[in-house]
């Protein structure tokens, strides 16, 4: 299993939201720093979002993203506001490794072209949801949208990685969604990678022991909950 060390960029600062919650921001400073300190703990991929880009359409924070590329040296995935081909293109231009879809994945034509254009180690799909229903334009707007159904589509399509993200859970340090993230591990056959809520070890050892390719650690480093170098050690393949 892969752990991904977040880094939410907004107004070119490294935060967190609670339960995607762009009024309750907590601020660990620079995004570069930060980067720094996940990859000197021994990480080798960050998960970067640009919270402004999600809610607004368009990337916000690519100098940030530019920055932790060429002065950290480390792979990154980027998500956020990602609508277009040629979006798509210029992100990937810049150094970053893979991209992730959200909002803009409910269009599969769109999804489609771009997995035949860069390959589908190259384009991830994020579902962010709530009650299993599918979250859109920065987690404001909850869909009818069933998250297992929208998965087996995308998979029809060539998607190969969904990341997983139970917005109720986010940032609140109670512990990944077991029940949920299981059913898209099983039902889905995809690579899921879980995300929003881990606490402890045990968070990582559950998400491990239910199949999952990889999770997401945010709040959880930046508050000590977690010690990196002891769960790369303990779980990371």
């Amino acid at each position: 299993m892969k752990l991904y060390p977040a880094i939410d960029l907004h107004d070119g600062k490294c935060v967190r939201l609670y339960k995607g919650d762009y009024n309750q921001v907590t601020e660990y400073g620079d995004p570069v720093t930060q980067a720094k300190k996940w990859k000197d703990m021994g990480e080798t991929f960050l998960h970067l979002v640009d919270l402004d880009g999600a809610k607004e359409g368009y990337s916000l924070n690519l100098d940030s993203v530019k920055r932790i590329i060429n002065e950290v040296k480390i792979d990154v995935e980027l998500g956020g506001g990602i609508r277009n081909i040629k979006h798509i293109e210029n992100i990937l231009y810049i150094g970053v490794n893979r991209v992730i879809l959200g909002s803009s994945a409910l269009n599969l034509d769109f999804v489609e072209e771009a997995i035949n254009k860069f390959g589908s180690d190259k384009i991830v799909v994020g579902i962010d949801c709530k009650n299993m229903k599918v979250a859109t334009h920065g987690w404001l707007d909850v869909t009818e949208i069933d998250a297992v159904d929208f998965a087996l589509k995308l998979k029809k399509i060539g998607v190969k990685t969904i990341i997983f993200t139970d917005i109720a859970k986010d940032g609140t340090l109670e512990g990944i969604n077991v029940n949920q993230t299981k059913k898209m591990v099983l039902e889905t056959g995809l690579d899921i990678i879980a995300s929003g809520g881990a606490k402890t070890l045990n968070d990582i050892k559950n998400a491990k022991e239910i199949g999952c390719y990889g999770i997401i650690l945010g709040k959880s480093i930046y508050s000590g909950s977690i010690d990196l170098v002891e769960a790369i050690k303990e779980y990371e393949d």
